[in-house]
């Protein structure tokens, strides 16, 4: 199968020190990516030696299966037709919204050009607005104007740098929306740079967790979110407790909260101590006065508040419906799930 970006073996390193090491990643057509991770795993640096910005040790590169990296050759950034948005939107300050977006069709006969101008403002619903400077233009109308001044020149791949860092909370989630339902119209593939698990979860098709220069795991939120393959990524994506348990005959795991069937993707043999990772909605918690939990901590979240129980001991963390206090009594069950569980070192 033909991808729309295809990276093997890639090394790159900042005064001796490898960065990226031996990285490979594959992104199908129309996919968005989110590179998810925190600061200096190595995230921004896939995304500029994508672009073609950084020099590579190593490695092999193709944009919908045109070579752009290998032993032989490395296309310079301006032949790659890649679109980037950069933290800061990069729009020149001097030119109008419709010059902003024509700014990279220099090469179009005029009539092509103002057609392309009206279909982005159209687009990005920037219609009207194509006489504005940026200065006179909030900062997620700047950033749709980003978007089609990016989209106009028909890329093959849009990178998009940390694109909602600089938007205003109230306006992120409806801006995050509306983009996601452009690029899925327009049939882009886009790769995005965050550190936050909440624009990932919004926005990507698809998640690469990094951490010191290589990718822990890649797929959807919900696999990444509910079977991660490490600690590393279960605690990165999300809160979460861990119960001690045992593994018995490579099918049930006996735990502090009774026995429950195992499907693992690893063969742990009989008597393996493992960690059982439990989310809070993987837990239930009811107000009992002999329960053998007791609520420790309490955070009102809206629609919802997040307990901390201390279950024997260990702290679990639960969501519920339920208003409690903390001192509470309460007994703690199991919701149906497939356990996740990692060896003990």
């Amino acid at each position: 199968m033909k991808h729309a970006l295809s990276v093997s073996g890639l090394t790159c390193s900042y005064h001796g020190q490898a960065v990226l090491q031996d990285l490979s990643l594959a992104v199908n057509s129309g996919e968005i990516v989110c590179l998810l991770g925190a600061s200096g795993c190595g995230k921004t640096t896939l995304l500029k030696a994508i672009a073609g910005l950084l020099p590579l040790e190593q490695g092999l590169m193709s944009i919908n299966g045109r070579t752009i990296v290998d032993e032989q050759q490395w296309l310079p950034p301006e032949k790659r037709n890649i679109g980037m948005i950069f933290q800061d939107y990069a729009l020149f300050p001097h030119l109008t919204v419709a010059q902003n977006i024509a700014f990279g069709l220099r090469h179009w006969d005029k009539a092509r050009t103002a057609a392309k101008i009206q279909e982005m403002l159209t687009l990005v619903h920037l219609t009207g607005l194509e006489d504005r400077y940026p200065h006179q233009l909030s900062g997620g109308q700047q950033q749709r104007v980003a978007i089609a001044r990016a989209l106009a020149c028909e890329p093959d791949l849009i990178l998009l740098d940390e694109p909602f860092s600089n938007i205003d909370t109230q306006v992120r989630h409806s801006l995050i929306r509306d983009i996601r339902k452009i690029f899925k119209a327009q049939g882009v593939t886009a790769i995005f740079v965050t550190h936050s698990r909440e624009e990932a979860f919004a926005f990507a098709d698809k998640m690469a967790v990094m951490n010191h220069g290589v990718i822990e795991q890649f797929g959807s939120a919900t696999e990444l979110y509910y079977q991660p393959s490490s600690r590393f990524v279960a605690d990165f994506l999300g809160t979460g407790s861990y119960l001690p348990a045992t593994v018995k005959n490579q099918t049930r795991l006996l735990t502090p909260l009774g026995e429950l069937a195992l499907a693992s993707n690893e063969t742990l043999l009989d008597e393996t101590s493992v960690d059982w990772l439990l989310r809070p909605q993987n837990l239930r918690v009811m107000l009992q006065s002999d329960g053998d939990g007791e609520i420790i901590e309490q955070q009102f979240m809206g629609d919802s508040c997040r307990y901390t129980v201390d279950f024997s001991g260990y702290k679990l963390i639960v969501n519920s419906n339920l208003l409690m206090n903390v001192g509470d009594r309460v007994a703690v069950e199991v919701e149906p799930h497939l356990p996740v569980v990692f060896a003990v070192a």
